[in-house]
């Protein structure tokens, strides 16, 4: 067999990594349930038409053949393809079961997604997402539009991370901002918006004029709005000043002023109304957040979503929603390129339980068992060589602690400190430190 070559986009982490992305999910998982969020997880397919219907995804979505023998595969209503981001499988997940779920609806989804987009550092074809989405029947309260950055916020700051700023705008002020200065096609000029940051506002401009059909006059005013930042509701008066009015505007106005009001009692800090973050996809109908970690504000957003009205929707009946999706993946890759967080181990062994002899090895297995049972992670030396051997292998594993068992008794060893001291398998327990690996940013001039 040829060595194998990497595919790009498809990150594997290497053990330590993979530790670290557990702890992360684990707080991530816990903070969600502290929230009420309950648990799901979708299929990693979805119909083709499903996937294209809402937002212009056609280039990101990776198709499946039924069957390496069936080169025609799939057409149609048939195709199949993998889903891209949680939200639209979470959207027909609720229209097929809405008949069995208590609404208000609160769940909490973490899986691998797919995305063809250009791997990149930070961006991946393959990477995991943690989601959280509140839908009700009908109408769906904007309280709880001003309650997604709180996750959010609690759930990044119990992780070793650098802080992050939660950038919050609501497509009503957009919409009726644009309709104000009377352009007819709203949804073309947010498309544009939303390029701001990678185009520039010259080329912005000349797409609104392209795509939007906007007047010099009426681009400069839509740059204008991008322009206004405030960390508090004084953004408000900032977007008044320019003297455009319409009633969703002033509807989104009171929404976002009450997100960030929310946000500042929770936390302040957190968040800032930011009038340039649009969000290209369709259904974003009201709030939507946008996340950056401070130090690493050039690669964009951590963490993203907002508020949909019709992406859950059939005939008469709507499930409107809000909802947010942390990057896991991206948010570890760019702090594993920067070797910004640490483990304390490499593996999760506590303890090594030497063997003094292969006819011995049945006792060091007992001891080991009787470690396990009292919760603490433990092996049994792959051979019966010279105690020292037996040090030195737990020590490039990283593992704490050795364990000798004796005829006289047995005693347990912090190699590190070379403290050796009496112990029985049923009783003694390691410091709660040295449980298990433990994770944290990387030491200074690591």
């Amino acid at each position: 067999m040829s060595k194998p070559t990497p595919i790009s986009g498809f990150p594997e982490w290497n053990p330590p990594q993979r530790m670290i992305e557990q702890f992360v999910l684990d707080r991530i998982r816990a903070t969600f349930e502290l929230y009420g969020f309950a648990p799901l997880e979708t299929r990693s397919v979805e119909p083709l038409d499903q996937l294209l219907r809402k937002g212009d995804t056609a280039k990101e979505v990776y198709v499946l053949r039924r069957l390496q023998a069936d080169p025609a595969g799939a057409t149609g209503d048939d195709a199949l393809g993998l889903h891209f981001d949680l939200t639209v499988p979470f959207a027909r997940y609720v229209l097929e079961n809405a008949g069995k779920l208590q609404f208000p609806f609160r769940r909490y989804q973490i899986q691998k997604v797919w995305r063809g987009e250009r791997p990149q550092e930070g961006r991946y074809r393959e990477f995991l997402q943690a989601d959280i989405d509140i839908v009700d029947r009908d109408t769906l309260p904007a309280h709880y539009e001003a309650e997604m950055p709180l996750v959010i916020g609690d759930a990044l700051r119990s992780l070793p991370i650098p802080p992050v700023r939660i950038q919050v705008n609501n497509r009503k002020i957009c919409e009726g901002f644009y309709r104000g200065v009377g352009l007819t096609d709203p949804e073309a000029a947010l498309r544009a918006v939303d390029k701001l940051d990678k185009i520039g506002p010259a080329r912005v401009a000349e797409l609104l004029a392209e795509t939007a059909g906007a007047s010099e006059a009426q681009a400069k005013a839509c740059l204008a709005l991008a322009e206004i930042s405030a960390p508090d509701a004084s953004f408000a008066d900032a977007v008044r000043a320019l003297g455009v009015t319409d009633p969703l505007l002033d509807e989104g106005i009171a929404e976002l002023v009450t997100v960030v009001e929310t946000a500042a009692a929770h936390s302040p800090g957190l968040c800032v109304a930011d009038l340039r973050i649009a969000r290209g996809l369709d259904y974003y109908t009201g709030t939507v957040y946008e996340t950056q970690m401070i130090g690493y504000e050039r690669f964009g957003s951590v963490c993203s979503g907002g508020r949909y009205d019709n992406l859950a929707s059939s005939g008469n009946v709507r499930f409107p929603g809000v909802g947010i999706s942390i990057g896991v993946t991206r948010l570890l890759g760019l702090l594993f390129g920067t070797e910004a967080l640490s483990v304390s181990r490499s593996v999760p062994t506590c303890v090594l339980v030497a063997v003094n002899s292969e006819d011995e090895r049945p006792a060091s297995n007992r001891v080991a068992e009787a470690l396990r049972s009292r919760g603490v992670p433990t092996e049994v030396s792959p051979s019966a060589a010279k105690f020292g051997k037996q040090i030195r292998y737990a020590e490039r594993r990283g593992i704490p602690y050795v364990w000798f068992p004796g005829a006289e008794g047995d005693e347990v060893k912090d190699i590190r400190s070379g403290e050796q001291v009496a112990a029985v398998a049923g009783e003694w327990m390691p410091a709660r430190a040295d449980l298990t690996p433990l994770v944290g940013p990387a030491p200074t001039g690591a």
